[in-house]
């Protein structure tokens, strides 16, 4: 996944990436595109079932309610975006990573779904934001190579840009590698779900998952019309007991040395 920090290179054109996988990855068993929550594609989330789970609903079937499944997680797709991992050139490294990250972090997570780079990340996108996902983490085509489009094809979904989540990923990443700079991913909102792009590499997925971990659960939580926390009143000025032990006012504070006589109730 060239361009976004990753090691192994993706390849210039997009030829082979349209060829059935020949180990079949990201196809069913009959040669069909694999789907999220039913047949799940090669490289799911350790420990992951095979069939939905209470609320879930296949990226090819009707679209689900957003929010909690049955057991209060909130639902979360991990996308792939790489020519040569769909192909099958070589095994995806960061979706898995990814995957199980959130599924830490308290998400009921399908995927990794390993598309082409370009059109097939929009296809997928627009699927899972009808499917009723809360958050959509994609990885990899953020860069600068040819073959990147993740970003053009997140626009092209989202409702409304949060650009500084992608400032906070990018900040966070230089501090380790300089070249961090030149991910173009985007984060935003397409109906009620939150989209991220990540880098490829798995030190980009590392980094992401660590600046996105304090901000998921309150950005779910405002897409599903959470308000913010009510402020807490101010405390009462306290009162003084009198001796007698009835309250009284508190004592006005004397003039400072050469104020002003006061003029309540006229002038003298």
């Amino acid at each position: 996944m060239s361009g976004d920090g990753t090691a192994e290179d993706r390849p210039r054109t997009q030829g082979s990436a349209q060829d059935p996988a020949p180990d079949g990855r990201g196809t069913d068993a009959d040669g069909a595109p694999a789907t999220i929550g039913g047949d799940r594609a090669a490289g799911s989330a350790p420990g992951a079932d095979a069939g939905p789970g209470p609320g879930r609903s296949p990226l090819t079937g009707p679209p689900g309610p957003t929010g909690p499944t049955g057991d209060g997680a909130p639902r979360a797709l991990v996308i792939t975006a790489s020519n040569r991992a769909a192909a099958g050139v070589y095994a995806d490294r960061g979706g898995p990573l990814l995957a199980e990250g959130l599924a830490a972090l308290g998400f009921a997570v399908d995927g990794p779904l390993v598309v082409p780079d370009g059109a097939p990340v929009e296809q997928a996108l627009r699927t899972g934001v009808r499917a009723g996902y809360a958050v959509i983490l994609t990885t990899g085509g953020t860069g600068v190579s040819p073959t990147d489009r993740t970003p053009e094809a997140t626009r092209a979904v989202l409702d409304r840009e949060i650009p500084g989540i992608p400032e906070a990923l990018r900040a966070h990443g230089r501090e380790k590698v300089p070249t961090a700079v030149l991910s173009r991913g985007l984060a935003g909102v397409a109906d009620r779900t939150l989209i991220v792009n990540l880098p490829g590499s798995t030190g980009g997925v590392r980094d992401g998952l660590a600046v996105l971990g304090p901000l998921l659960p309150h950005t779910v939580d405002q897409l599903r019309g959470g308000d913010h926390p009510a402020p807490s009143a101010p405390s009462a000025s306290p009162t003084r007991s009198s001796p007698s032990g009835r309250p009284t006012s508190p004592t006005p504070s004397a003039p400072s040395p050469g104020a002003a006589p006061s003029t309540a109730g006229g002038p003298r």
